[in-house]
C-alpha cells in the first residue's frame, strides 16, 4: 500500500485512522483499555534498521523509493485516545492517529497487536476482580502463554485490579507486587510431606503458604499447623471441590486455633468459578490459564480504519468502508460518557467531526497521548489502575453481571455538522 501510494502521489496526504471495536466479545458488557503505555513507547521507537531494510530489498518486497522512505521512518504525527484503564464500548474511538498516510499506515500491526492482547486480558481480569470483590487475585498465567506476552498480561491484569503477579520479570519491569507459592514438585521431592513443610517453613518463615493437597488434605492441614504453629500464613488448595474443601479446611484451621491462616485457591479458575466461590471461606484466588487467554476472548476485536483523509483542495473529508456486514462510521470522532444526576453512566456519545455537547456533568474520554511523535501522556501504572476502578464504578450495576447480555450502556453517534 505504501509503495502504491507513493506512486500515486497520495502517500503524503494527511489522514485520520481510528482504532475501535464494532462489537464486544459475545456476552461481554464492557471492555477495558490496556497497553497504551506499551503502544506509545513502541510507536516512539518504531524504526526500520539496516537488517530490516536489507531483508525487504533482497526479498523484493518493495521498491527502492519505498526503502528510502522506510530507512528514514519516524512517526511525527499526533495520537489521542482513551487513557489506560478506561472502560470502552462498541464504536468507542480508543485511538485516533493523525499523520500522513505513509506514517500512519505502517503502524497498523503494532498498534492492534498490543491493544488487542492487553485489552483482552484487562477485560477478562476486570470481570474476575469484580467477581472476587474484596478478595485479592494473584496473576499466575506465565506458563500458559508466550514468555513476553506473560509480562504484558501481568501488567494488564494489574491495571484491572489484580493484586500481585507470580511473574518476576513483570515485577522488575513494571513494579508490580510479586507473590507465589510452592508447587507439588517441591513436596514430591522430599521423602515425605513433613520433610517438605519443615524445609519450607525453616527457609521462608511461618508466614509462608503451604500447599496441602498433594496427598491427604486433612492430614496435611494438621501437619502444617503443627510445624508452622498458629502463625501459619496460608494454605493452598489446587484440586477437588474447592467450595466443599475450603469450608472443611476453614473449620479445621479454626478448630486448631489457626484462625488467622488464610486459604488460597487455584485450579483453572475463571470469573464464573470465582463467583461460585463467593460463599466459601476463601481469602485469595490464583488465576492462570483463563486470565492470559482472555477467558474465552483472547482478542478484544479491535480494528484500525481510515476515517478521514485530505482531498486535493487540502480539506479533510470523511471516508468509511460501506460493505453490508462490516459497516464503519466515517469522520474524525470525539467521545463523551453521558453521566446522569446520580453519577451513573447512561451512554457512550460519539461526536463526528466535533465534540458532542456536554449537558454539565458528562465526561470527555479522549486525551492527548502523543504530539509530533513525542509521548505527552501520563503513563503511570498506578494511575491506570485507579482510573479503571473509577471508570468501572460509574457504570450501571448490570455491567457486573456475568450472564450473557448487551453492552452496559448504548453507543450513540452525533453529527451536528451542516
Amino acid at each position: 500500500m505504501l509503495q502504491a501510494a507513493l506512486h500515486s502521489g497520495a502517500a503524503q496526504r494527511h489522514c485520520v485512522f481510528e482504532v475501535f471495536a464494532r462489537r464486544l466479545p459475545e456476552g461481554r458488557r464492557y471492555g477495558v483499555v490496556a497497553g497504551m503505555s506499551r503502544l506509545l513507547e513502541a510507536v516512539r521507537d518504531f524504526r526500520f534498521g539496516d537488517a530490516e531494510i536489507e531483508r525487504l530489498r533482497v526479498a523484493h518486497v518493495v521498491d527502492s523509493r519505498t526503502l528510502e522512505l522506510l530507512s528514514r521512518y519516524r512517526f511525527t504525527g499526533h495520537i489521542s485516545g482513551y487513557a489506560e484503564g478506561e472502560c470502552f464500548f462498541p464504536g468507542s474511538p480508543l485511538l485516533v492517529v493523525e499523520g500522513t498516510f505513509a506514517e500512519a499506515v505502517v503502524l497498523e500491526t503494532v498498534l492492534l497487536s498490543i491493544l488487542n492482547h492487553d485489552s483482552a486480558i484487562a477485560s477478562a481480569a476486570s470481570r474476575m476482580t469484580s467477581a472476587a470483590g474484596d478478595r485479592p487475585c494473584i496473576e499466575m498465567g506465565s506458563r500458559r502463554t508466550h514468555e513476553w506476552a506473560a509480562v504484558a498480561a501481568a501488567r494488564a491484569a494489574y491495571i484491572a485490579g489484580f493484586a500481585t503477579t507470580s511473574n518476576l520479570e513483570a515485577g522488575r519491569t513494571h513494579g508490580i507486587p510479586t507473590a507465589g507459592t510452592s508447587a507439588h514438585s517441591f513436596t514430591l521431592l522430599h521423602d515425605d510431606e513433613r520433610a517438605a513443610f519443615e524445609a519450607q517453613v525453616a527457609s521462608l518463615g511461618t508466614g509462608t503458604t503451604l500447599l496441602v493437597d498433594t496427598y491427604d488434605v486433612t492430614a496435611a492441614v494438621d501437619l502444617a499447623v503443627e510445624i508452622a504453629g498458629l502463625g501459619l500464613g496460608a494454605v493452598r488448595l489446587d484440586s477437588g471441590d474447592l467450595l466443599v474443601q475450603a469450608r472443611e479446611v476453614r473449620a479445621q484451621l479454626d478448630a486448631l486455633g489457626a484462625k488467622g491462616t488464610r486459604i488460597v485457591v487455584t485450579s483453572d479458575l475463571d470469573e464464573h468459578a470465582i463467583a461460585a466461590l463467593a460463599a466459601a471461606p476463601v481469602d485469595a484466588y490464583g488465576v492462570g490459564t483463563s486470565l492470559v487467554t482472555g477467558s474465552g476472548a483472547p482478542t478484544a476485536g479491535l480494528i484500525y480504519k481510515l476515517v478521514a483523509r485530505e482531498d486535493d483542495t487540502g480539506h479533510l473529508v470523511d471516508v468509511a468502508k460501506k460493505s453490508k456486514n462490516k459497516l464503519s462510521v466515517g469522520g474524525r470522532k470525539w467521545a463523551m460518557r453521558r453521566i446522569n444526576a446520580r453519577g451513573v453512566a447512561e451512554a457512550e456519545v460519539i461526536g463526528i467531526g466535533e465534540m458532542p455537547a456536554n449537558d454539565g456533568n458528562d465526561r470527555p474520554l479522549l486525551v492527548d497521548l502523543m504530539r509530533d511523535g513525542e509521548i505527552i501522556a501520563d503513563l503511570a501504572l498506578d494511575a491506570a489502575r485507579t482510573r479503571h476502578k473509577q471508570s468501572l464504578g460509574e457504570l450501571p450495576p448490570l455491567a457486573l453481571r456475568l450472564s450473557r447480555g448487551e453492552p452496559a450502556i448504548p453507543t450513540i453517534y452525533q453529527d451536528d455538522r451542516e
